[in-house]
């Protein structure tokens, strides 16, 4: 168990571990705990315009029923958070932030936002439980929940007669949906879902196996690869900016550093010897210079290699061979293309 955020959180479960946990989710399927996620909503007249010129996507891209990612930035292009948006109605959201942003993005929203639109912090009126892997439509059916949802599309099901959002989303790379239960039926719905989980072969996963995942994904941790101090562009999360838009926090910045390109970007590194890379570690070129930092590192069970996630010079292209300092030793590296393993999201 570690603390994350606030919340005590499992980093593995007993009798399984990691690398098992991994395999699970990419084979089979897995459960996660992820109720220390934040909640909250948007609602009243206007509430569409309002969160589309706070937030860096173009909501005008979705439609009800339909979820998107997004980011919310200060005027200098820092991320405050990266979230995920439900659009209930045109006056109606609901908001997945991380767990220890949401307090800061409900204070952002509330500061700008014009009368007769209501912020709520709804951090634990909702738990929230991640199911993926290629078994997890199979779970579902098996609960009596027959579904079919495109992706980042959202719907409601029953399990053990309690009701829960459904949305097709996840963090993992694998087919999967995140549920969102009452806080007070969470416990109910994960029981439910660790029996059939169990009887699929799968396994109830913790962050270590979240983390491992995610990163073979290239898909972002805040704090790490998003924060205030690395924008969306250094990022390369550029997709998730609507740059038609005339109005979002951070866009003149943002604009001239895609224009610029003077940044340093992120990168995906795949070692070439048994070095294993972690946050914080220098990347150096050919000639000896440093280039880079990197943000994420971790050994990818699915290629049995340390990989990274690393913010590099903007000359750093793919193909290159790189260096990292491995407490002290020397490490070869290359910078490779996202994702390293395949995606199956969609």
């Amino acid at each position: 168990m570690a603390d994350f955020g606030g919340w005590l959180m499992p980093i593995e479960y007993p009798g399984a571990g990691v690398l098992a946990e991994h395999a699970a989710v990419r084979e089979r399927v897995g459960l996660f705990d992820v109720s220390h996620l934040g909640k909250a909503s948007v609602t009243g007249p206007g509430a569409r315009q309002f969160l589309n010129e706070m937030f860096t996507n173009d909501l005008n891209r979705i439609e009800d029923g339909k979820a998107q990612y997004t980011l919310l930035c200060n005027e200098n292009g820092g991320v405050v958070d990266d979230l995920i948006v439900y659009q209930n109605s045109e006056t109606d959201f609901f908001l997945i932030p991380n767990a220890s942003n949401t307090s800061d993005v409900v204070a952002v929203l509330q500061s700008h936002a014009p009368a007769g639109i209501t912020i709520e912090n709804l951090h634990e009126k909702y738990g929230v439980l991640a199911l993926q892997g290629p078994h997890a439509l199979s779970v579902l059916k098996n609960l009596g929940a027959e579904v079919d949802l495109d992706y980042m599309a959202f719907t409601k099901i029953e399990i053990s007669g309690c009701e829960v959002i459904l949305c097709r989303t996840g963090y993992t790379g694998e087919q999967g949906f995140e549920l969102v239960p009452r806080w007070q039926d969470a416990s109910r719905v994960w029981d439910a879902l660790t029996k059939e989980v169990s009887a699929q072969s799968g396994l109830v996963c913790g962050l270590g196996a979240r983390d491992t995942l995610r990163t073979e994904m290239g898909y972002p941790l805040h704090g790490h690869e998003l924060s205030l101090e690395i924008t969306p562009v250094q990022a390369s999360a550029g997709w998730a900016i609507g740059w038609k838009k005339d109005k979002f926090l951070g866009r003149q910045t943002l604009l001239a550093q895609r224009e610029e390109k003077k940044v340093r970007v992120l990168r995906a590194l795949k070692s070439l010897d048994r070095g294993i890379p972690r946050a914080g570690m220098k990347v150096i070129d050919a000639q000896g210079q440093e280039i880079g930092e990197v943000t994420s590192g971790t050994f990818s069970p699915s290629l049995k290699i340390g990989i990274a996630l690393a913010l590099l010079e903007p000359s750093c292209e793919v193909g290159m061979k790189v260096s990292i300092d491995v407490r002290g030793r020397v490490s070869s590296a290359e910078v490779v293309t996202l994702p390293l393993v395949a995606s199956h999201v969609r």
